[in-house]
């Protein structure tokens, strides 16, 4: 088992930034891949980042590409999403995922809100 806390939500003016942590405890070891995901208002739940925990290799969705930044301390068993440049598109849950070994956790989600 896993458990996933995320934090660093909140309220922030479009062109702000968050920084995002999620602290991951448990057989933390067993999980290949850490994610974030968001659930915006009205649509499903849309893919953010991942970070390939072997080589630490990042990927991006094309509406977050050259904005958000994923990155892990493992001696913290911390992954952070820094978000900068924020738009109101940008409101929304986001969740943290941890996936390897055939299973899939995770977090409560922490809000994103960004005002115009």
């Amino acid at each position: 088992q896993v458990q996933l806390v995320e934090s660093g939500g909140g309220l922030v003016q479009a062109g702000g930034s968050l920084n995002l942590s999620c602290f991951a405890c448990g057989r933390t070891d067993s999980m290949d891949y850490m994610y974030w995901y968001r659930d915006r208002p009205g649509k499903g739940r849309e893919y953010v980042a991942e970070i390939r925990r072997s080589d630490g290799h990042r990927y991006y969705a094309d509406s977050v590409q050259g904005r958000f930044t994923i990155s892990e301390d493992s001696a913290k068993n911390t992954v952070y999403l820094q978000m900068n440049n924020l738009k109101p598109d940008d409101t929304a849950v986001y969740y943290c995922n941890a996936n390897g070994s055939g299973a899939d956790f995770w977090g409560q989600g922490t809000q994103v809100t960004v005002s115009s």
